[in-house]
């Protein structure tokens, strides 16, 4: 896949105004919805639930990557595929049984996802990398947004493509976390696939705009 995938973080939306914001992604050059639910035990922070969720689906027309930081999960594949996502990313350290995990993911049609913490290393990913869609690099500690950018990603990414190419897998690899216009490009040509931005789209003077620099700056 040559285009690449621009997702702003509905964390950073007005969650006053979170149907604008939808709609505002919705109309621009963005490709996902990125939205993170959040349990308040894996992270230090809670975020949207189901009812959210759902009523972001109803108006959302892209995409929905979800990204769960909660721990447990397997018990939610079912209910998340049935609120709509597309794509489902689970943290490594909350999956004690990740290939069970991804194939759950799969059977109820969903992209299967694995999301890495900034201390996670790659090679954790060596066995299960071609049951893997998306892989997630937390280029911040998870559970809050505005966070600065984590300088060790470049590196994480690079290894990463590695890992991939060597295993003949078709993983995209997602940045979540202090993406701007500043480190875009650096991104993109250390082997990301898709840019995960929330404070710097949704805390812009125009989202749209910035949206379509971002787009553009990626190519």
């Amino acid at each position: 896949m040559d285009e690449k995938i621009i997702a702003p973080s509905l964390l950073a939306a007005d969650f006053a105004n979170l149907q604008r914001d939808i709609e505002m992604v919705n109309q621009s050059d963005a490709d996902w919805h990125h939205i993170d639910i959040m349990d308040g035990v894996f992270v230090p922070n809670i975020s949207f639930g189901m009812p959210v969720l759902k009523a972001i689906a109803a108006h959302a027309t892209k995409t929905l990557d979800v990204h769960l930081m909660i721990v447990d999960p397997d018990r939610y594949i079912k209910t998340f595929a049935e609120l709509g996502a597309n794509n489902l990313t689970v943290h490594y350290e909350a999956c004690p049984h990740l290939h069970r995990t991804l194939q759950a993911i799969k059977a109820e049609g969903m992209a299967a996802g694995v999301a890495l913490n900034p201390h996670t290393n790659i090679n954790l990913l060596e066995d299960t990398i071609n049951d893997i869609d998306l892989v997630c690099v937390m280029s911040v500690n998870p559970g809050f947004g505005g966070q600065s950018f984590i300088e060790n990603t470049y590196d994480k990414v690079k290894a990463l493509k590695e890992l991939i190419i060597r295993k003949s897998a078709h993983t995209l690899i997602e940045i979540d976390g202090g993406v701007t216009s500043e480190n875009a490009k650096q991104l993109i040509d250390a082997g990301a696939d898709v840019l995960v931005a929330g404070s710097f789209i949704f805390k812009s003077d125009n989202p749209s705009q910035t949206i379509k620099k971002l787009k553009k700056l990626v190519g």
